[in-house]
C-alpha cells in the first residue's frame, strides 16, 4: 500500500516535495474539514485515499507527512531542474488563488478613477518566490478554465488580470459551499470575464442606456432644479435590471418584486415598468388626484405591470417606499414570500426579490444586517434575493473613505451570509450586462443571495437642487469633465462599426418622441396583461368600519376541534407541565375548567382554519409564547421532534404556519407587513416578545402599517400582539407604549384594542379574519393575566357571544346607588374590582373599554346611560400620566360623560407623569400602584 502512495505523488509533478510544508498544512486542514482547501487539493487528497482500495486500512497521517519531507529531502539534494520547477508550480498555484482571493482590490471599478486602491502584495510574483524570469516558463493550469493544460506565466498573469482585475472585481472565496466558487471561477474565468456579445445584444444595451440618459435629460430641460433623484451617472443600471427580469423570465419566474429608494426610481417607473410618461408629468406640475388619504411625492410611489420575456409574461410590482432609505428592503421579502406561498411554491422560483440599494445606506442601515439574516431561515426565506447597489461613492455630502464607513467596501456586510459580490464598473455597460447575467444565474442555482456593486457616481448632487461643489469639488471636477456612459458606449460601437452615429442620434430623437407623446415607453409591455398574476383585492375593498362580523361558532364543533388539536401521536413523549397544559383543555373543552387565554386563542386558530382561512404567526418565542401559555408547537423530550397539532386538523385545506422568529423586531414586523399587504386571505400576526420590544420596529409602525393605506392605498390587516401590562418588571418588561400607537390614530387607520378576557381574544382574532375590512389591528395583549383567576370565560361565551368594544359594569350593582364612574381599559380593572370588593364600595361602577380606536362612542353611551346619580367620574390607568390613554382619548371620554350629564367633568386617576414607562422596583411599583387605587376607590 505505501508504494501506490509513492507512484501517486511521483506522478504528481506539481506536488512531488517542492513544498512539504505547504502541502503538509493543506493536508492537515483538509482532514480537519474537506471544504477548507481549494477543489483540485480536495480532489488529489481523496484520490490519494481511494488508491488504497477495499479491504484496506488507511495510511497513516505520519507515513504521508515523512513521505512529503523525504522526497523534498530527497529532490533537493539531487539539485535537479525538477526539484525547481515543482516548487514553482506550487508557486503558481498560490499565485492563482491570490487572484481569486484579492484580484478585486485592484480591479478598475471606478469611472471616476479616484478610488484609492492600496497594492496587494499576494498578487506580486516576487510574494510566491517568482520573477520576471519565470514569465517565460510553461506550467500547468489544469486548475484554470482557460482551456488549456499548460501555459506560459505571462500568459496565465495576463489572463488573470483580465479576469478579475479589469472592469469586474468579483469576491467569492468567502463562500465555504465549494461548488459555488467553482461556478464562479469557470464562468468568469472561461470568457475572462468579457463575453463576446453580438450586434443586437450591444444594440439592445445601447437602446435601455439612450432610454435611462434620455429621461433624465428630459426631465432636467422640462423640470431645472426639482427634485427628481436622478440616475445620472448611474444609468448602466437600466440595462441590468432588463436583463434581470429577462432571464427570471427564462427561468419561468412569474413575478418579480422590487424595492429601492430614491435614487433613479423614476427612471425605473418609466424605462424598466412602463409607468406612462404623462402620468408622471402630472405629478410633476401637480396634477395628480389621489383617491384617498393624503398621497405621497412621486419618488415614493410604487407601480406595477406586465412584461414579455423569453419565458413567458412576468409580471413586475415595485414597492411603494417612504424616505427611511432600506426600510422597504424586509417589506420586499414578505410580498415574495407572500406570493409564492400563495403559488405553493416551495422551490421559491416563481417570484423573484430584487432590491436596489443606496451604497452609504447599504452599510448603514442595519436593517440590511437583518433583512440579509433572514434570508435561509425557514420562515422568510425567498429563494435568494439579487441586491444592486447604485454605489455614488458618497452618502449625500458623506466622504466614503473618512467617515461613511469602516471597510474597504459598501458590501462587506453582505458577507455576513455568504453573499457572492460583484464589484463592476458602472461606465462599462457590457460588464454590468455580464454581471447580471451571472447574478441572475447564481440565484436560479443555488437559491441565495448575490449582490452586484454598481460602483459609479451621481452627476448632480444629493437632488437636483444641491450644489454638489461646495463638498466635493474634486469629485465633481471629474465628473464635470466625464463624458456620459451613453456617449462612451456610443463611441465604442462606433469604433468597432456597430453603429454609425446618425444611428445613435436616431434612437434618441425616437426615444424623446415617445415622452412627448406622453406613451409607456417599454417595448416589452404587456398592453393586454394576464389578470391571473394579478390578486384580487375587490373583496376586501370599499368596507366602512360599521361592517359587522359573525364571530360566533357552534359550541359542539368547538368541543371537538378541541379534542383535535389535544391530541399527540403514539409515543410523544410531552414534557410534564406542557402535558398538563393539554389535559386541563380537555377539561375546559368539556365545561369542568373555565377557560383560560392560551385555550380561547388555540380555539380562535383552529376555528379560523376550518373556515377555510390561513394563519401565519411569527415572532420570538411564538411556538410556545413567552409567558408559556400557547404551546401551539409541541416538542417530544426523547426525540426533540416537533408536532404542530393546528397543522392535522381534519379536513382543513389552508394551512397554519408558526416560526419563532430570529432576534429581530425591524426587518421581522417589515417582512409580516409587506405579507400581510400581499395576502389579505391569510390572518397574519407578528407577536412581539414583550410590548416594549415594538419599540425596534418603529419606523415600520410609522412609514407603513400606520400610514400605509393613506400614502398609498396600501390595504393591510396585520394584527400585532403586543403583551403589555404592569406586574413590576420594570422600565423594559412593563408598556407596549399604547400612547404612541393612540398618537398614531386618525382618519380609522388602524385598530387599537385591549383585550381583558379569553372569550375577547377569541372573538376579536376571528373578526379581524372574517369582516372583509382589512385594517391592521394592534392588540394590548396580557401576561398575568394569562392565569389571572378571573381572567376567565365560558365555552357558551366562546360559541355564542363577539368581541365587545366596551364591557359594562359585571357585578350586581343598584344602578340608582352608583354615584361614580370609572372608566378603565386592560389589567388594571382587576385590581380595581380587587379594590372594590376589600372596601365594599358598591357605589362604584367600573366600565371596561376594550377599543380605544376607533373610539366606541355609541357603545360607551350604553354602558353608563343607567347611571343618573353620578356625581364624579374619572378614568383610571397604570401607566403615568404622559403615557397610556389618557391624553389621546379624555377628549372622547369628556364626551361621552358629558352627553350623559353636562356637569360631570372626567378626572385622572394612575401614576404621575414619567419620564420612564415603569418603576424599576417591586416594592416602588406596588406603593404607587396602592396609592392610585385608594385614590380611585375610595377618593
Amino acid at each position: 500500500m505505501q508504494e501506490k502512495y509513492i507512484e501517486r505523488m511521483h506522478k504528481t509533478s506539481h506536488i512531488s516535495g517542492g513544498s512539504a510544508a505547504y502541502v503538509e498544512e493543506l493536508f492537515e486542514q483538509y482532514l480537519d474539514d474537506h471544504e477548507s482547501v481549494p477543489t483540485e487539493w480536495q480532489d488529489y487528497f481523496k484520490s490519494m485515499a481511494d488508491e488504497t482500495g477495499p479491504g484496506t486500512s488507511d495510511v497513516s497521517h505520519a507515513a504521508i507527512r515523512a513521505h512529503f519531507y523525504q522526497l523534498a529531502n530527497n529532490q533537493k539534494k539531487s539539485g535537479t531542474v525538477s526539484f525547481e520547477h515543482e516548487t514553482k508550480q506550487i508557486a503558481v498555484l498560490k499565485l492563482i488563488e491570490s487572484y481569486r482571493s484579492r484580484g478585486h482590490q485592484e480591479a478598475k471599478l471606478d469611472p471616476l478613477g479616484l478610488m484609492e486602491r492600496e497594492q496587494v502584495t499576494d498578487l506580486k510574483l516576487n510574494f510566491h518566490g517568482l520573477s520576471d524570469a519565470d514569465l517565460g516558463t510553461e506550467f500547468q493550469t489544469h486548475t484554470l478554465y482557460f482551456g488549456k493544460e499548460k501555459a506560459q506565466l505571462r500568459e496565465i498573469v495576463a489572463n488573470l488580470r483580465k479576469t478579475y482585475c479589469t472592469s469586474i472585481g468579483a469576491e467569492f472565496m468567502h463562500i465555504v459551499n465549494s461548488e459555488e466558487k467553482q461556478w464562479f471561477q469557470e464562468r468568469l474565468e472561461a470568457v475572462q470575464s468579457k463575453p463576446a456579445y453580438d450586434k443586437e445584444t450591444k444594440l439592445h444595451i445601447l437602446d435601455r442606456l439612450t432610454a435611462a440618459e434620455g429621461l433624465e435629460k428630459y426631465l432636467g430641460a422640462k423640470y431645472p432644479g426639482t427634485k427628481r433623484f436622478g440616475l445620472e451617472g448611474g444609468e448602466s443600471l437600466i440595462p441590468a435590471i432588463d436583463q434581470l427580469i429577462q432571464k427570471a423570465g427564462i427561468y419561468k419566474a412569474k413575478e418579480i418584486v422590487i424595492g429601492m429608494a430614491h435614487r433613479g426610481r423614476l427612471n425605473v417607473l418609466i424605462n424598466t415598468l412602463g409607468k406612462k410618461t404623462s402620468e408622471l408629468i402630472d405629478e410633476f406640475e401637480g396634477k395628480a388626484e389621489y383617491a384617498m388619504g393624503s398621497g405621497d411625492v412621486k419618488y415614493h410611489q410604487g407601480f406595477s405591470s406586465n412584461v414579455m420575456t423569453p419565458g413567458g409574461e412576468v409580471h413586475l410590482s415595485l414597492a411603494f417606499n417612504p424616505s427611511h432609505l432600506e426600510i422597504v428592503a424586509p417589506v420586499v421579502q414578505g410580498s415574495v414570500r407572500a406570493r409564492q406561498d400563495k403559488r405553493r411554491d416551495t422551490s421559491h422560483d416563481t417570484v423573484v426579490p430584487i432590491i436596489i440599494h443606496g451604497d452609504a445606506a447599504f452599510s448603514g442601515q442595519g436593517v440590511v444586517m437583518e433583512t440579509l439574516q433572514m434570508s435561509q431561515t425557514r420562515a422568510y426565506k425567498t429563494g435568494g434575493t439579487i441586491h444592486i447597489i447604485i454605489n455614488n461613492q458618497v452618502g449625500f455630502t458623506t466622504n466614503k473613505k473618512e467617515d461613511a464607513r469602516s471597510t474597504e467596501y459598501c458590501t462587506d456586510v453582505a458577507k455576513v451570509v455568504e453573499a457572492p459580490i460583484l464589484h463592476v464598473n458602472g461606465d462599462d455597460p457590457e460588464a454590468v450586462y455580464f454581471v447580471s447575467q451571472l447574478a441572475a444565474d447564481y440565484r436560479n442555482q443555488f437559491n441565495k443571495d448575490v449582490v452586484i456593486d454598481l460602483v459609479c457616481y451621481r452627476r448632480r448632487g444629493h437632488n437636483e437642487a444641491d450644489e454638489p461643489f461646495g463638498t466635493q469639488p474634486l469629485m465633481y471636477g471629474v465628473i464635470k469633465r466625464l463624458p456620459s456612459v451613453l456617449s462612451q458606449y456610443t463611441e465604442q460601437l462606433v469604433t468597432e462599426s456597430q453603429l454609425d452615429k446618425a444611428e445613435s442620434t436616431k434612437m434618441v430623437d425616437n426615444y424623446r418622441e415617445h415622452l412627448d407623446a406622453g406613451n409607456a415607453v417599454v417595448k416589452t409591455l404587456v398592453e393586454n396583461p394576464d389578470t391571473a398574476l394579478y390578486f384580487d383585492w375587490s373583496p376586501y375593498l370599499g368596507h366602512d368600519w360599521t361592517i359587522q362580523a359573525d364571530t360566533t361558532y357552534d359550541q359542539k364543533a368547538l368541543v371537538k376541534l378541541a379534542e383535535e388539536f389535544c391530541q399527540v401521536p403514539e409515543g410523544f413523549s410531552l414534557q410534564r407541565q406542557v402535558k398538563k397544559v393539554i389535559d386541563d383543555r380537555l377539561l375546559m373543552a368539556k365545561g369542568e375548567l373555565p377557560v383560560n387565554w392560551g385555550f380561547a386563542e388555540t380555539l380562535a386558530y383552529a376555528s379560523i382554519l376550518k373556515q377555510n382561512n390561513a394563519v401565519r404567526i411569527t415572532g420570538q418565542d411564538v411556538g410556545r409564547g413567552t409567558f408559556s401559555h400557547r404551546h401551539a408547537q409541541l416538542h417530544d423530550q426523547k426525540t426533540g421532534e416537533t408536532y404542530i397539532p393546528l397543522q392535522h386538523l381534519e379536513g382543513v385545506e389552508k394551512d397554519f404556519t408558526i416560526y419563532d422568529s430570529f432576534l429581530s423586531e425591524l426587518a421581522v414586523l417589515g417582512f409580516e407587513y409587506g405579507y400581510a399587504t400581499t395576502n389579505p386571505a391569510r390572518l397574519v400576526i407578528w407577536e412581539a416578545q414583550f410590548g416594549d420590544f415594538a419599540n425596534g420596529a418603529q419606523m415600520i409602525i410609522d412609514q407603513f402599517v400606520t400610514s400605509g393605506e393613506h400614502k398609498w392605498g396600501r390595504l393591510c390587516g396585520l394584527t400585532m400582539l403586543l403583551p403589555h401590562g404592569y406586574e413590576g418588571q420594570g422600565p423594559e418588561h412593563s408598556s407596549a407604549r399604547l400612547e404612541r400607537f393612540l398618537q398614531l390614530c386618525a382618519e380609522h387607520n388602524i385598530q387599537v384594542c385591549v383585550p381583558t378576557t379569553p372569550a375577547q381574544i377569541f372573538h376579536l382574532l376571528r373578526r379581524q379574519i372574517i369582516r372583509p375590512l382589512r385594517r391592521p389591528l394592534v392588540v394590548m395583549s396580557p401576561k398575568s393575566l394569562l392565569r389571572h383567576k378571573e381572567a376567565i370565560s365560558t365555552m357558551e361565551e366562546l360559541a355564542t357571544g363577539s368581541f365587545k368594544n366596551v364591557i359594562p359594569e359585571t357585578e350586581d350593582l343598584d344602578p340608582k346607588k352608583v354615584t361614580k364612574l370609572i372608566m378603565c381599559s386592560g389589567r388594571v380593572y382587576y385590581d380595581l374590582i380587587e379594590k372594590r370588593r376589600e372596601e365594599k364600595a358598591n357605589h362604584i361602577a367600573i366600565v371596561r373599554i376594550e377599543q380605544l380606536y376607533p373610539f366606541p362612542t355609541e357603545e360607551m353611551g350604553e354602558a353608563i346611560a343607567q347611571y343618573k346619580n353620578l356625581k364624579s367620574a374619572v378614568w383610571c390607568q397604570e401607566e403615568p400620566k404622559n403615557q397610556g390613554a389618557w391624553y389621546s382619548s379624555h377628549h372622547h371620554l369628556r364626551e361621552v360623560v358629558s352627553n350623559h350629564n353636562p356637569d360631570l367633568y372626567v378626572d385622572f386617576v394612575g401614576r404621575e407623569a414619567s419620564a420612564a414607562p415603569a418603576a424599576g422596583y417591586m416594592a416602588l411599583h406596588m406603593k404607587q400602584l396602592n396609592e392610585f387605587l385608594d385614590e380611585a376607590i375610595k377618593g
